[in-house]
């Protein structure tokens, strides 16, 4: 919804009432600053017509959509696999591993859980994110083992 005429005619009342010409170029201004820090872009993606962005940004924010391992491999293997996608992602949107903020995983079987961790240890870093680990009911799309998502910032932005 354009909401653009009515803030025009919101600060055209505003400059009228005060007697204010600097009314409108200020509020004008906050407008542009407030909608330049929310720019939201996506990355560019491989597939042609995608079905979701792999990743988009929101200020100083990457964040990654889900990546799986759709081959077959044991849990350590599609684990590697997975964290490698991730890491790709974030150095395409100016991030790192060591940015991350925030990881959901998701597991096929929670049975699973001590070897992917053994995996997934040490590969952000000294200081590791947050992270959520479920078990998903129904297997992972694609018939991986894990899936997993990050948030991460992006330095100097």
């Amino acid at each position: 919804m354009n909401t653009e005429p009515r803030r025009s005619a919101f600060r055209r009342m505003i400059s009228t009432l005060l007697g204010v010409t600097g009314v409108t170029a200020a509020a004008s201004a906050a407008t542009k600053a407030a909608s330049d820090e929310k720019v939201c872009r996506s990355i560019e993606t491989d597939q042609e017509i995608p079905l979701f962005s792999g990743s988009t940004t929101f200020g100083g924010l990457v964040f990654i959509a889900g990546k799986g391992a759709h081959f077959e491999g044991d849990i350590k293997a599609h684990t590697d696999h997975v964290l490698k996608e991730l890491e790709k992602e974030l150095v395409k949107a100016g991030s790192s591993m060591q940015h991350v903020l925030k990881v959901n995983v998701y597991l096929a079987d929670l049975a699973d859980y001590k070897q992917m961790n053994e995996v997934f240890r040490g590969r952000f870093g000294e200081k590791p994110p947050v992270r959520t680990t479920v078990a998903t009911y129904g297997g992972v799309p694609g018939n991986s083992l894990v899936e997993m998502d990050c948030i991460a910032y992006i330095p100097n932005k």
